[in-house]
């Protein structure tokens, strides 16, 4: 069954970025000229999919309006001269579906992607943090290249990687794989949640994109509240493959760095380099950085 579904999460409270975050959702910050839902939505519609669903919460209708057709918005631009920015609203013409549903209580990503299971349905599905893009302008293929790995190799689940340095492995779940004899696609022996370096079974940390099959809401179900009384994805993944999934980890290429707007300085660095790779204003802004850093 071909994938055309896509779950968003872009429930949480972005408590590292206060005072930004106060009244504006963490997804909804710039990232050079667009907010950073709006890469990621891009990245989506440019594999194909169909339908997505965000996964809001009371602070969020910022996302719905910014997805909505602005008819008050073109019209201004036409009737003021301004036809020219009328490309800047591109997005909002893509071929997509949206949907929308509240995570009522803030209860970890697992209990997140539960809040989609009437949505999903028996069909398989992809999730995109919404809170993360991967690589500048998001112009990789690293969800295309999952899918046509969860297809032909008829997965379970599908997950993306990126190597860290072995003192940042503790901050993200981590792939145990079965072998690398092939770096880029490989099947998971197991996925371990924010390990030590010591105990790290590899420097493969995961990159925010998945696909699943519809299955992985019974491993959801299954288990148990941990820390904040939160249901962890990486624990329902690990008990998916303890009970014999297939579960393959695909790896991020540089170009698709991925860039996590979750605290002050990774947005700043994001900000940064997105503003240097400009078209119009990236070479000026690298002459003023120079002057500054003299």
């Amino acid at each position: 069954m071909a994938v055309k579904l896509a779950v968003i999460p872009v429930a949480g409270r972005g408590t590292r970025l206060i005072p930004l975050t106060k009244s504006l959702p963490k997804e909804m910050l710039p990232v050079g000229r667009k907010p950073v839902v709006q890469y990621v939505v891009e990245e989506l519609d440019r594999c194909g999919l169909q339908k997505l669903l965000f996964i809001t919460g009371p602070t969020k209708i910022a996302i719905e309006n910014h997805f909505d057709l602005d008819m008050e918005l073109i019209n201004h631009l036409r009737e003021t001269g301004k036809e020219e920015l009328l490309n800047e609203l591109a997005f909002e013409k893509a071929d997509l579906q949206y949907f929308y549903t509240r995570q009522r209580r803030q209860l970890g990503l697992g209990h997140a992607i539960l809040c989609a299971e009437s949505f999903v349905g028996n069909e398989p599905f992809v999730v995109a943090l919404g809170d993360t893009i991967l690589g500048v302008n998001a112009k990789g293929r690293i969800v295309e290249r999952m899918i046509e790995v969860f297809e032909e190799r008829d997965a379970d689940a599908v997950i993306a990687f990126e190597e860290v340095p072995e003192d940042e492995v503790h901050r993200y779940g981590i792939a145990k794989p079965v072998n690398m004899d092939d770096p880029d696609i490989f099947q998971l022996a197991g996925i371990v949640e924010k390990p030590s370096a010591a105990d790290a079974p590899s420097r493969m940390a995961v990159a925010s994109r998945y696909v699943f099959k519809p299955k992985i809401f019974d491993f959801l179900y299954k288990t148990k509240p941990g820390k904040n009384d939160e249901i962890q994805l990486t624990d329902a993944i690990q008990a998916m493959i303890a009970a014999g999934g297939k579960v393959f980890g695909v790896r991020v290429t540089a170009q698709e760095h991925r860039f996590d707007i979750g605290n002050y300085e990774s947005y700043f660095l994001a900000f940064l380099e997105f503003a240097l790779a400009d078209p119009d204003h990236g070479d000026a802004i690298r002459e003023k950085i120079k002057q500054m850093v003299k």
